[in-house]
């Protein structure tokens, strides 16, 4: 008898793909994914602890999902409720404290261990939780994709972990040690998704350019080595990877971006602050100049390179100088899109004990603002910078309008176009003819098109 299955997911890519192989995990046991949490056998949180009282809203969740457990209890059912991620990491035993009718409580690292979990809480033996890091690796462990991919795009992880400490973040703490699975774990995957349909692959990690993997000669390929050998995979057509840090941005990867023309032109790299002084509380080990700089390089290596960021506003000692100074960097650099927060303290983190330093939170409103303004305007302007240029997009979503295809372009705006539905799933050249903030209308190019296009020599251009 085939039970249903609900996951629901917090944050970042990393646990969208975790709760994908949740469910490959869970498959044999003869669960099956479903849409909504009500009348679910299984009710799994999986989440993320990076955003500001991430764990209260897990508990409000919690309550909502109490009731539904027990109107199943009452049409004599049960429902299992777990937590997952990195606030069971975090919470551990506190969460059974709290929320005494959830069963399990796992980290991101154990759940390769689901069918053991699921049957000690199915006997009723107690609550399990399991927030160990254990010595095998979950990658070994799990099954191959039970599940027909979604669309043409897949996530695809590469590492996992976090050596950098920086002070503000619980990553190290919640995903434990810088971790990168094995060359041919990766490939044989990546061979399967393209198999499936998948074009375009997004490689994720927490530091994904700080990726070791060891290859079968016993040899250690950085990402840019990875890169080069994915591409050469018959059906991979667009590569892209996040999040990367500044100081793993190493001169084989930098040079894949004009090599590997798979390697999509758009690239996160979070630099939090503009300030060196800020920087250097951060314990983020790079100044605003190396950023710069590595931007630089890579903009030779690939002109058409775009960037998008991370920035954290009002971290504990933060002057009006050192904010002048963040903003000054993001008008010298240019940014396509960024994502921008106030800061906020985690429990735990060094930069919560900073106990006199922290920034007043109408300074750190006012701030902010000021910061979004420019990324915004930023954004815009590179969104109309597009308009009369020709993209590949990948359709992958059918639109809300009669004959509506949405997409991705290769700087990752979403573009959307009246196409034919036999479109969807490929890459297509699309012309771009208007920009909004946040999104790009286009039209197909024909054949005719492209000739007329290479003859008056305007077909795509970005520099």
């Amino acid at each position: 008898m085939k039970k249903k299955l609900f996951i629901k997911t917090y944050g970042c890519q990393m646990n969208v793909y975790d709760s994908g192989r949740m469910a490959d995990v869970l498959a044999p046991l003869g669960y099956e994914p479903t849409d909504a949490p009500e009348g679910a056998d299984m009710v799994i949180l999986n989440t993320c602890h990076i955003r500001e009282k991430a764990a209260e809203k897990v508990y409000s969740e919690l309550g909502r999902i109490r009731q539904l457990q027990k109107d199943k209890a009452s049409d004599g059912g049960r429902m299992v409720v777990a937590v997952a991620g990195c606030v069971a990491q975090a919470e551990g035993a506190e969460i059974m404290v709290r929320a005494p009718h959830v069963d399990m409580v796992f980290g991101p690292q154990t759940y390769h261990q689901l069918p053991e979990m699921v049957a000690r809480a199915v006997r009723g033996t107690g609550g399990v939780v399991n927030t160990d890091f254990p010595v095998e690796s979950k990658f070994d462990l799990l099954p191959e994709e039970s599940a027909a991919p979604a669309g043409p795009a897949a996530f695809l992880s590469v590492q996992e972990g976090c050596d950098k400490f920086c002070t503000f973040c619980v990553v190290p703490y919640t995903r434990g040690a810088e971790f990168s699975r094995p060359v041919a774990q990766v490939i044989a995957e990546a061979k399967r998704l393209a198999a499936a349909g998948v074009r375009e692959f997004t490689l994720l990690g927490q530091n994904v350019n700080a990726y070791h993997g060891e290859a079968q000669d016993g040899t250690v390929w950085g990402l840019g080595r990875l890169i080069r050998g994915l591409a050469e995979l018959e059906g991979v057509e667009r590569i892209r990877y996040t999040t990367s840090h500044p100081r793993d941005m190493d001169d084989d990867l930098i040079a894949a971006h004009g090599e590997v023309p798979q390697l999509m032109p758009f690239v996160h790299l979070p630099v939090q602050s503009g300030s060196d002084r800020i920087l250097a509380a951060m314990n983020r080990k790079h100044t605003a100049d190396d950023y710069r700089r590595i931007v630089e390089r890579m903009r030779a290596a690939r002109p058409d390179l775009a960037l998008s960021s991370d920035f954290i506003v009002g971290f504990p000692g933060e002057s009006d100088q050192d904010f002048a100074d963040t903003l000054r960097l993001v008008t010298d650099i240019g940014f396509a899109q960024a994502y921008s927060f106030k800061y906020s303290a985690r429990p735990g983190t060094p930069a919560a004990g900073m106990d006199g330093r922290q920034v007043p939170e109408a300074v750190k409103d006012e701030r902010l603002q000021a910061l979004q303004q420019l990324l915004n305007a930023q954004q815009v302007g590179f969104n109309e910078s597009s308009v009369g240029q020709v993209q590949d997009v990948l359709l992958d979503r059918v639109g809300k309008k009669a004959g509506q295809l949405l997409g991705r372009g290769p700087y990752m705006q979403s573009v959307h176009l009246i196409a034919p539905e036999r479109l969807l799933g490929s890459v297509a050249p699309v012309r771009i003819t208007a920009a909004f903030a946040n999104s790009l209308t286009g039209e197909v190019v024909t054949l005719d098109d492209h000739a007329a296009d290479a003859a008056a020599g305007t077909e795509e251009v970005r520099v």
